[in-house]
Order: C-alpha cells, then structure tokens, then sequence
C-alpha cells in the first residue's frame, strides 16, 4: 500500500474538510508558530523535547504541513535528527524526533492529525530512517505502532512521564538494546529555510 493510499483511507468520512499535505516552505513559519502557539500555548517552549529541537533544523524532507483549500494552514508536524543513545555494543545510534504534532483546535477530530502522522512516518521510512520518537499520549500514537517497549533504557534531557516516551521502530530491531541519553544531532538552524516542492495533494 502507498503512502498516499495509506493517507486516504484516515480521512474523516464526512466530507467536511479538504486539505492539502505539502513540505513545509519559510513561507509557512509565521502561520506554524501562530497555529502551534493556539493549540498548545505558550508552554510548549519549556517541554523536554524543546532542548532537542532548539537550534536545529528539522530532519531534510520531513517537516510538513496541511492546508485547507482556502489556503489556511490547518495543521503542521516536523522530525528531527536525534542520537538516541547507544547500542549493546556501544555505537551511536541515530533516530527521529518527532513533534510537535498540532491541529488547529477548532478542527481535531477531523482526521488532520491522523494523515499527517502516516504520511510523515511513511516518508521517515520511505528516506531510510531506522526509528521515530516521541513524547504523547499512548492513547493517540498506539494507532500508528508507537509504544514504551524500546524506551525502557533511553532518558530525555530533562522530565518526562515515562509513559508518554514512546517510539516505532521503521525498521526491526533497530532501537534494541538502545540506553542512554537523548541528545540532539543534524542540522544547525538559520534565518531561512530552503523551500522544498508540493509533495502530494488529499482532498475529500
């Protein structure tokens, strides 16, 4: 099954929402930032993830964002590189960050949330990416193969509820025998990003 056919099939069913999932451009930060500060408020700067997302930039290919078919941007996520520890033998092993995930308040329930998550796991393992983390509700990312299983030995840089620290391995066994330190890897950020192209188009 293709990523777009994976995509299609968790849109809401009743018709009421058209939307457009595309890579995100510098043309989208103003909208993001505004949307992220709605739907999670001003305390998203201090969550653990922050010290790994600071300075960086998101993994190449892999932020994205949905917009209605007014142009309105209704929904945003982004992964990260990330080293996620060590591995039995004592090698670097490298993941993704995932988040923050956000919808515009008004349209949760709308399947938004749900396209952007397996469309943006889906290009993670489409580009080769070994495994995806993430800090959330284990009631919401269970759906889409997240759990604590391969978390037990890694620590985030500062407080989490363990059972909030959840991961999907993209490709098995990846993240076995993983323990240590979180800790943010990839690149530096700066004043622009590069503009990436219209990756692919949903409608209902």
């Amino acid at each position: 099954m293709s990523a777009v056919e994976f995509i299609e099939q968790n849109l809401h069913p009743d018709g009421s929402q058209a939307f457009i999932i595309r890579n995100e451009t510098a043309l989208d930060e103003r909208a993001r930032e505004a949307l992220l500060d709605r739907a999670m408020g001003e305390g998203r700067r201090r969550k653990s993830s922050e010290k790994l997302r600071r300075g960086r930039l998101p993994s190449e290919g892999l932020a994205f964002v949905a917009r209605g078919i007014n142009g309105a941007l209704l929904g945003t996520v982004r992964l990260w590189d990330i080293q996620a520890g060590h591995d039995a033998a004592g090698k670097p092993v490298r993941a993704l960050l995932l988040g923050p995930l956000a919808v515009e308040p008004s349209l949760k329930g709308k399947g938004i949330g749900v396209a952007l998550m397996r469309h943006a796991t889906a290009e993670a393992a489409r580009l080769g990416h070994g495994a995806v983390i993430l800090v959330g509700d284990p009631e919401y990312y269970e759906r889409f193969g997240f759990s604590g299983t391969k978390t037990a030995d890694l620590a985030m840089p500062g407080p989490v509820e363990r059972r909030r620290f959840l991961a999907l391995e993209l490709k098995a066994g990846h993240l076995e025998g993983c323990h240590g330190l979180l800790t943010p890897r990839g690149r530096r950020s700066s004043h622009a990003m590069r503009v990436l192209p219209v990756s692919l188009r949903f409608s209902r």
